[in-house]
Parts: structure tokens; sequence; C-alpha cells
């Protein structure tokens, strides 16, 4: 009988990850649902990674860690309740606080993980389309919950694009990037990490990838944080900094190491190719080892940034609410300064 990679990747989602056995006599530790931002990839092996080695577990807490669906399903699971925490690109939660529908959402970010935005259009060099203004009059494939469909409309603000001459293919996360291969799409958008490895890995030529960068546009954005219902981090506060300090010490490791962290990868899913996604681990670090963080560490962004993301979303929606930075962007439950340091370099 024949495993296919899909029913091996069922049944890795049905049984969660196990972390080390709790020393006998250790004091009962705190269940903790924890939702990624996308599937189980290299730089979602970081989290992998650190519930491995009992990062969690040192802070009191046993953590659950289930693969997401994009940036838009992350906040909607926070707000029913399904997950005290998730990470992801924090715009459609911003997007959900200043819409009237759904201003009433508490959901905050405690921690910023990466500064540097790797938003994109990604498309194929044989479509003809090297601009934003060749996108016109064509197909553009990506879940209804992917970051980059979700924040489009400030690429597309940014760029001059008419939207309505745009036209949206819905595709589950699985889809995507076949899709734009087979020729039955133009372009997608996503995380470029995610777009353009994925790609690569259903045979296509990295040079006849093309990858439009919201943030060269100007698209001023924030990437990936940890995301809360406030109510719960300020009754937990030990708890939200026991979360950051942990993903912080996995980053750190799988930074030092990235075959131990993809090792973890391959222990959650044995059907993923390594190699490539120890290259899309290496390359995500451009995003989260930025400037600030090497200058100041993990946490290292000031408020006018998370205001200037804010405002971009805000104007791009053209939302009637506001958000002030300092009613979502909570630092106080950091880690102290020493934990939070970057390596200067690898080794």
């Amino acid at each position: 009988m024949t495993i296919s990679r899909r029913t091996l990747l069922g049944a890795a989602a049905l049984a969660p990850l196990a972390a080390p056995h709790v020393a006998k006599g250790q004091a009962a530790l705190t269940p903790v649902r924890f939702s990624l931002d996308w599937s189980f990839q290299g730089p979602q092996s970081c989290y992998l990674l650190a519930l491995e080695r009992g990062y969690f577990r040192d802070e009191g807490l046993n953590v659950t860690i289930d693969r997401g669906f994009g940036a838009g399903d992350v906040p909607v699971k926070i707000a029913s309740g399904a997950y005290e925490f998730g990470v992801s690109d924090p715009s459609p939660t911003m997007r959900m606080r200043m819409t009237p529908a759904t201003a009433n959402t508490d959901i905050v970010a405690p921690f910023v993980l990466q500064q540097g935005s790797p938003l994109a259009v990604m498309t194929l060099r044989r479509t003809g389309i090297t601009t934003p203004q060749q996108l016109l009059g064509r197909r553009l494939a990506a879940p209804e919950t992917d970051g980059g469909r979700q924040m489009f409309p400030a690429f597309a603000k940014a760029t001059g694009l008419d939207r309505s001459r745009i036209t949206w293919i819905t595709v589950t996360p699985q889809l995507r990037e076949p899709m734009l291969a087979r020729g039955e799409a133009d372009a997608i958008t996503g995380f470029e990490t995610s777009g353009v490895f994925s790609l690569r890995a259903v045979g296509v030529n990295p040079a006849e990838i093309v990858s439009m960068r919201y943030s060269a546009f100007g698209v001023n954005l924030l990437s990936t944080c940890l995301l809360v219902r406030r109510p719960y981090a300020e009754a937990n506060p030990r708890i939200v900094t026991g979360m950051i300090r942990a993903i912080v010490r996995g980053h750190i490791d799988a930074f030092r190491d990235p075959a131990a962290s993809i090792a973890a990868l391959l222990r959650r899913d044995p059907t993923a190719p390594g190699p490539l996604e120890q290259e899309r681990l290496v390359a995500n670090f451009e995003f989260v080892r930025t400037p600030e963080v090497i200058a100041g560490g993990f946490g290292n962004v000031t408020t006018a940034r998370v205001q200037g993301a804010i405002d971009t979303v805000k104007d791009a929606f053209e939302l009637p609410g506001t958000l002030r930075a300092e009613e979502f962007y909570l630092p106080q439950f950091l880690p102290p300064a020493d934990q939070l340091r970057f390596p200067a370099a690898t080794g």
C-alpha cells in the first residue's frame, strides 16, 4: 500500500506534537492552545523546536501547537476562544479593530516578532508580469484568509491599481502555488518566504519567479506578531511573558542551528522537503533579524512604527474607526532586555 503525503499530513494534524515528559513532582502545567499563521514550514519550525526542547514547559506551560490558515484566520480563532494565542501578520486584526461591526474585538499584540514584512505578489516570467500595473485584467489566486490577499488593497492604493480590474480565485493553501505553476492563475499573494519556496517545491525554476514585495512600493506594515485577547493577557501576565520568552529561545536556537530546527519540523511532518525548508527558514530571518533587532533585541519596535502600520491599514480600507498604538501594542509583557538579545552571528 502506498502512503501519500496528504495521508501523513492528515495523521500528523490529528496528533499534536508531544513535549518532553514532565519531571516527577513538577507543578501542574497550564494548558495553552497556540495557532501558527500557516502550515508547518521552515519558519514555523522555530516554534516546534521550542516545544521539543521544553522551553514552554520551563515557563510552566503545556502548549499545543496547531498549523494556521492565514493572517485573517488567526484572530477569528483567538476571538472565539478556540485558542489563547496565535502568531500572525497583525494587519487583519488591526482592520477588525477599526471596523464598526468588529470594533469590540479585544485582541492585542504584546510582542512583534518580525518587523520586516514579506508580503508580496508573486508571478512567473512567462506571464509577462513584471510591474504592478500589469496585474490589471489578470487572475490572482489565494485563500481569502491569506495576509497578502487581505492587505492587497494597501498594495493597490500604493501602486495606483484599480482593484475592480483584478479577478480573485479563492483556493486552499495547498493549491495556491500549484495553480500558478500550472497556468491556472497569473499571480498569487502571500508571504514571499512561503510562496517562492513552495513554487520551487512544485518544480518551478527560481529564475522564473517574479516577486513584488509590498514594502518595496511603500506599504508600511509590520509582519508577524504574537496575538492574544487583552483580558486574558492582563489576567495572566506570567503566561504571556513566558510565551514570549520561549518563542525567542526557539528562534535563537533555530538561527544558530537551522538543521536542528528542521529536524523538529520533520518529526512533525516526515514528508516535508528538509533541505528546501531549511533554505526557507534561513531566508525568513531577513525579516526577523532587522537592524532594529540587531541593535536592541527582539521586541525593539517603537510606538511610532506600530502607529504607522495601523494608519496604513486605516487608509487602505478607508476605515471609520480609530486605533492608537498604545491600545494594540502592549510591550509591558516583554521579558527583561537581556533575555531578548539576538545573537550577532551564527556559531
